[in-house]
């Protein structure tokens, strides 16, 4: 009867063994995938954050540029481009961006973007700054 016993919990503990091998492996799966996630997550979202400033800061030095360009000028069509500007640079400085959760962050830079094509229709200058706004592969900081 003993032998009996002993056989059952052999067999016990080999059965019982690949479902704690089964959930050991699950657990530790999920912890490094938890992290792995994590870190990918804030890569993400830091490159996001950085182009996102990038096309903020773009639109920042395209008004106080243009402002001084148009300052003293002699055409009379300037007072209503400098009010576009200027339009455009208080939309610049409400733009809530440092909130990323918000919901109202998308709606302020599609404000920004169109608000921009606006200025530059008035300036009679093109829209297509993609090859001024990339940032330099060569250049490592």
């Amino acid at each position: 009867m003993a032998l009996e016993t002993d056989d059952n919990d052999m067999f016990d503990c080999i059965l019982m063994a690949d479902e704690k091998f089964r959930g050991e492996g699950y657990q530790e799966g999920f912890e490094k995938g938890t992290y792995q996630g994590l870190q990918t997550g804030r890569k993400h979202g830091a490159s996001h954050g950085a182009k996102l400033s990038t096309e903020i800061s773009f639109y920042h030095g395209f008004v106080v540029t243009w402002k001084c360009l148009l300052q003293h000028g002699p055409d009379p069509k300037l007072r209503k481009r400098v009010k576009a500007l200027e339009s455009f640079q208080y939309l610049i400085q409400n733009c809530n961006c440092d909130d990323p959760k918000s919901a109202k962050l998308q709606e302020d830079m599609a404000k920004l973007r169109c608000k921009f094509k606006q200025v530059c229709s008035m300036l009679s200058i093109q829209t297509d700054f993609k090859d001024y706004t990339k940032t330099s592969q060569a250049a490592s900081f």
